[in-house]
């Protein structure tokens, strides 16, 4: 099983111990498709020991909520089977991951371990903890992008403009098929590893206002129907319809990329696997957004520590929103009128109710809504947070690079360039209604999304 070096990246040697390779899932939750799996499985049969996943689940995660444990941990109940089918032990702790994960490591005398790729701060602080408490060689591979994000560039890059190109001429070398995960040869024998969903579930308590999302199967089989439904159906007409979120013409796969139920790596080679069908411009338009979007968005998560905060906006975008701090605001909402969707804008309200009844919101209207929390909250770094807050909270795909980018492109003009300049917004991008309605069908988007009998708009306090 040849596995690209290059594709990891190796945080410490030490002599290690006389136990298992353990590898430390954490951002890829699935069993195929998986580089940083078959990286440690290559080093336990190199090594001739038995191989062992651990998921270390934390008590809580950047505001994640019932919604989201929910979701994930029926996910994992199927990598636990997947593993258990091959001879590999499962394990599940909970704690904190920086010294659970440590603690299992030295019990078991690991012989290595490897880990999967995650730009986040807390991730990359559980990992420095990790290094520093483990005795033994300790990879981080990036099963998360085609191109792996510390191979793509070393530093922040300016726009997609710039790393596209690099992308574009390393993707040859890393979009490749992925090899299956066989029966490991040291195998692990017993009882498979069965979790019990709902008992962890009940430990965390109610979720207040935010539903589970019951529209979305998850895991790692539910993922690959998706993929295959969404090339069938959608693909084919990807690249015109995306753009309307009555359309329905998405990809519907963010969910299964945040989770790692899904290697983005499958879904860019069955798309390109399906050109001839589907028309060179749906496959363009998706791997543009699969690839080079969503990679930009590691990229900057990696080389910005700020990513999720004002400090984070490029240095325009921060001057002029300084500026323009003490505009008036002909409305001003708080965070719990945007989270219950009162605001005067039954278009935003709307899309707040898609967000927090489904967990999903089209892209097109993701930017006008966070836009919106600019236009209507008291100063710039307070519609941040709670654009961010928002996100994470009711977001499947939250918490995510992609989210915390898109947030700060709407907001502070992240990856893009200086326009006309007006009030509030200063010289970053305005959006409004009346270019909502000429793309599309603003009433139909808002009689599917606000019941007849319910608010459309609330109260419109002025600042």
């Amino acid at each position: 099983m040849d596995i690209n070096p290059s594709r990891s990246h190796l945080w410490r040697t030490g002599p290690g111990g006389r136990g298992p390779v353990v590898y430390w899932m954490s951002r890829d939750q699935r069993v195929r498709d998986n580089w940083a799996l078959l990286h440690a499985f290559a080093l336990s049969v190199a090594h001739r020991v038995p191989l062992r996943v651990v998921f270390c689940l934390a008590d809580g995660f950047l505001g994640a909520g019932l919604r989201h444990y929910a979701f994930m941990l029926t996910g994992l109940g199927e990598v636990a089977a997947g593993c258990a089918a091959r001879g590999i032990r499962f394990e599940l702790l909970r704690g904190d991951p920086g010294e659970k994960v440590a603690e299992y490591c030295r019990e078991v005398d690991a012989r290595a371990v490897v880990t999967d790729f995650d730009p986040l701060r807390v991730k990359q602080e559980w990992m420095r903890r990790v290094v520093a408490a483990v005795d033994a060689d300790l990879y981080e591979t990036d099963a998360h992008n085609v191109v792996p994000c510390r191979v793509a560039s070393h530093k922040r890059e300016y726009g997609a403009r710039t790393l596209r190109p690099r992308i574009g001429r390393l993707l040859p070398e890393y979009l490749e098929d992925f090899p299956e995960v066989p029966e490991h040869p040291f195998a692990e024998r017993g009882p498979g590893l069965e979790l019990d969903v709902s008992t962890l579930l009940a430990g965390r308590g109610a979720d207040s206002g935010v539903p589970l999302v019951t529209d979305i199967l998850p895991g790692e089989q539910a993922a690959g129907a998706a993929l295959r439904e969404f090339i069938e159906m959608r693909l084919p007409g990807y690249a015109q319809g995306r753009n309307d979120p009555n359309a329905g013409m998405v990809s519907g796969l963010s969910p299964y990329f945040h989770f790692g139920q899904l290697a983005p790596q499958r879904a860019v080679l069955s798309v390109m696997a399906a050109r001839q069908e589907v028309g060179g411009e749906n496959v363009d338009a998706f791997v543009e957004e699969a690839v080079v979007r969503r990679e930009l968005s590691d990229n900057f998560c990696l080389y910005c520590p700020d990513y999720d905060r004002f400090e984070g906006l490029p240095d325009w975008g921060k001057r002029t929103l300084a500026a323009h701090a003490g505009d008036r605001r002909e409305y001003t909402y708080d965070r719990e009128t945007f989270a219950r969707g009162l605001t005067h804008s039954g278009l935003w309200n709307a899309a707040q109710a898609q967000l927090r009844e489904t967990g999903r919101m089209h892209g097109y209207m993701r930017m006008y809504w966070a836009k919106k929390i600019l236009e209507w909250s008291p100063d710039p770094r307070q519609a941040l947070e709670t654009a961010v807050w928002l996100n994470d909270r009711y977001a499947l795909d939250g918490r995510d690079p992609n989210g915390y980018v898109g947030v700060l492109w709407s907001v502070g003009g992240l990856h893009d360039r200086p326009w006309t300049e007006r009030p509030v917004y200063g010289q970053v991008r305005y959006m409004n209604e009346r270019g909502c309605r000429r793309k599309f069908d603003v009433e139909a988007y808002i009689r599917t999304w606000l019941p007849p009998d319910g608010p459309s708009a609330g109260p419109a306090p002025r600042s």
